[in-house]
């Protein structure tokens, strides 16, 4: 009687108990989740710079074939393969002596010319004189003025043999015609040469060097009628910026210039070429080398940006942004991406200068649960990048 007794008042507590609680919430409710923890950068309107990332290869600014000018065997080759040469520097040396003996026979020529000139023309001077005192004919002052006027010509003559042959005797040392690297030497000592042997070396002039870079018509084009309707605000001219990325994913560290872009678009690739032209004082950039060529091709007034890592796409392939809503409430908003600028994706539609983009700790996020939201550490980071 008694053990029933105790279990009854224990069964009335317990029901009393349940009672309690129920009552509890009822009264209050369940009991609220606590906000996220997560981090925000607030959007600013921004001029961030058009920046297109092309193909291109390297070439040289000025390249020149070696090749002989006279007849002959080559005697001596000069230069270091692969060294600098300057503009005048001898490169090959062909036999002189067959060019030094026509000197000297066109020279003897020459005097010989001379002398008959000289005879000729005091020939002339007597006739002259003669005819004056009445004591020779016409015909004989007019023959010696002839013989003379001949006499003139064969000088003329023996002189220009001269000068052919001084020419060639010039020319049996080939010179650089351009001052640059000079390659592998295509012919050696020994060998018959003429103008019609073909080259016997090349020499490049490396520093500066050209990129050479394609872009598509379309692209340009749009370019273009953005600048027109005031969009986009182009660089001036001669100013536009352009970089390069070398085929390992480096930045070449010196800045090159804009020189000119084709008038006429390629029909088998719809391509305009370009052509920007860089320093290259320690030869790094070599002729035939894959480049991307970093272009500023205008600027963007009124640019929102936020940190790539902020962005997520639905299964859609919708880009997405979590941003801080009313009431510390997150909110998924759908957007639309344009280009990188750096680390960032420059925003086209879906926000406004002042929102709140949520860039750490949206992974666990819903939308209208509430926020602890505080401002991202990176974005200081980012902001010293893009100054930079």
């Amino acid at each position: 009687m008694k053990s029933r007794l105790t279990a009854v008042i224990l069964a009335a507590a317990l029901l009393a108990g349940c009672n309690e609680v129920a009552s509890k919430n009822e009264a209050g409710g369940a009991p609220a989740m606590p906000p996220t923890g997560v981090s925000f950068v607030e959007l600013k309107a921004e001029t961030l710079p058009i920046t297109n990332e092309l193909p291109g290869r390297i070439a040289p600014t000025r390249i020149a074939e070696v090749r002989p000018r006279v007849s002959g065997i080559l005697v001596e080759r000069v230069f270091e393969q692969g060294s600098i040469v300057q503009e005048g520097d001898v490169l090959y040396r062909i036999d002189p002596e067959p060019f030094r003996v026509q000197v000297a026979s066109a020279r003897a020529t020459l005097q010989r010319a001379e002398a008959v000139q000289l005879q000729a023309r005091q020939e002339a001077d007597r006739q002259k004189e003669l005819h004056e005192r009445r004591v020779t004919s016409v015909q004989a002052r007019d023959n010696a003025i002839a013989s003379l006027a001949q006499a003139d010509a064969d000088v003329a003559i023996a002189q220009a043999g001269l000068d052919a042959a001084e020419l060639n005797l010039h020319f049996s040392e080939v010179r650089a015609p351009i001052s640059g690297r000079i390659g592998r030497a295509l012919l050696t000592e020994g060998a018959l040469v003429d103008s019609s042997s073909g080259v016997l070396a090349t020499i490049q002039q490396l520093d500066p060097v050209y990129a050479d870079f394609t872009q598509s018509a379309n692209q340009l084009l749009s370019l273009r009628r953005s600048l027109e309707v005031g969009s986009l605000t182009g660089p001036r001219p001669g100013e536009a910026s352009v970089r390069l990325k070398l085929d390992d994913g480096q930045e070449y560290p010196q800045k090159g210039r804009l020189l000119f872009s084709e008038a006429a678009v390629d029909t088998t690739t719809g391509q305009i070429t370009l052509r920007g032209e860089f320093p290259n004082p320690d030869g790094d950039l070599l002729p035939g080398m894959y480049v991307r060529v970093l272009i500023e091709q205008g600027i963007e007034q009124n640019a929102l940006a936020v940190p790539q890592q902020a962005v997520q796409r639905n299964a859609g392939g919708q880009a997405q942004v979590y941003v801080v809503g009313a009431d510390d409430k997150a909110e998924l908003r759908s957007v639309e991406t344009g280009r990188i600028v750096d680390t960032r994706w420059v925003i086209t539609k879906g926000l406004s200068a002042g929102d709140k983009v949520i860039v750490e700790g949206f992974q666990k996020l819903r939308p209208g649960a509430p926020v602890a939201a505080t401002p991202w550490e990176g974005a200081r980071k980012t902001a010293e990048v893009a100054a930079n």
